[in-house]
Formats: C-alpha cells, structure tokens, sequence
C-alpha cells in the first residue's frame, strides 16, 4: 500500500518537470522570433529615417538657392501690417447718448447679453472679428445653443459690426433706426 503512495508524487513530477522543459523551449523560440523581427523593424526604421533626412537636406539647400536667387534679384520690403482702427468711445458716445465699451457686441442691434455670450465663447470676441465672420456661421451658433436662440436672424449682424470697427457710429444709428430687432425691414 505504501509502494503506490511514493508513485504517484514522483509521477506528477515527472510530468510537471516534462511539461515545464517543453513550455520554456516553445517560449524562448518565439521570444528569439520576435527579437529578430523588432530588429529587423528597427533596421528598416533606421534606413528610412535616414532617407528622409537626406531628403530633407536636399529640400533645405533648394530654397537656400531659391532664396538667394531671389534675393540677388530685387530688394524685398517687409509687408505692412494692415492699418488698425482705433476706437474713439467719445465719438460713440456723442452719436449713441451713453458710454460704448470697446469690442461691446451688444451694441449691435439684436445681440443681447446671452448671445454675446455665445458669441464670446465661439472666439468671436471683437467687432473685427463679427464683421469677417459669415452670417451662415452666426447662425451656426445660434442653432447650436439650441431652440430659443434659432428665432434671432443674424443677417445684419456682421455688417453692423464692420461699422463699429470702422467707428461709423452715426451710420450705425441711422441704419439700427430702420431695422426691428436686428433684422432688416
């Protein structure tokens, strides 16, 4: 009875010990594929790598060339900044009755508070950057906000702002005249 008892320890160890040999041979082959294939990955990395740079080298010393080229050529000037319009809130002042901050898009007829809101969280933060904003994008933003902005019509909106930018306060308020709420008649 005892003879059996001492068989069955050293059977399974046997067999644990045959199955442990063939597992760590199977997981070392393929960790030997695998390092080859990173490799070989890295090696055709490199070579790339190295392609590109020599590519780009030749790109630099082209528009050297270019450049010095025509530079010989003509002397260039820098380019001029485009002219900007500085605000004069007393002129504004004089034309609307009251105090106008600058960049204030509520003084547009039809943008109150909320949409001014909007508008400031879309980056639309200046009078200049309304007036060269599309109507199709106001609009955009509108929609988005959801169902009680999409009744404003922001048709005039970037052209009444073109006028605040440009400081054509009297022109501003003789046209708001006309309009009902924003929208033209």
């Amino acid at each position: 009875m005892n003879l059996p008892c001492f068989l069955i320890p050293i059977l399974v160890g046997l067999i644990c010990g045959i199955l442990g040999y063939l597992l760590g041979k199977m997981y070392s082959k393929s960790s030997t594929i695998d390092t080859d294939s990173l490799q070989d990955d890295l090696d055709s990395c490199n070579r790339r790598n190295s392609q590109l740079r020599a590519d780009i080298d030749k790109l630099r010393s082209q528009l050297s060339d270019q450049n010095n080229a025509k530079s010989s050529n003509f002397v260039a000037e820098p380019p001029s900044a485009p002219a900007l319009i500085p605000f004069d809130g007393s002129a504004a002042k004089a034309v609307f009755g009251k105090k106008i901050n600058e960049n204030d898009l509520k003084i547009i007829e039809g943008i109150g508070p909320k949409i001014e809101e909007l508008f400031k969280t879309s980056g639309i933060l200046t009078w200049k950057s309304l007036s060269e904003t599309s109507v199709d994008r106001c609009q955009q933003i509108l929609d988005k906000a959801g169902e009680r902005y999409q009744i404003h019509n922001p048709g005039t909106w970037p052209r009444q702002a073109k006028l605040c930018y440009e400081g054509k306060w009297q022109e501003l308020k003789d046209w708001q005249g006309i309009l009902d709420g924003g929208r033209e008649r």
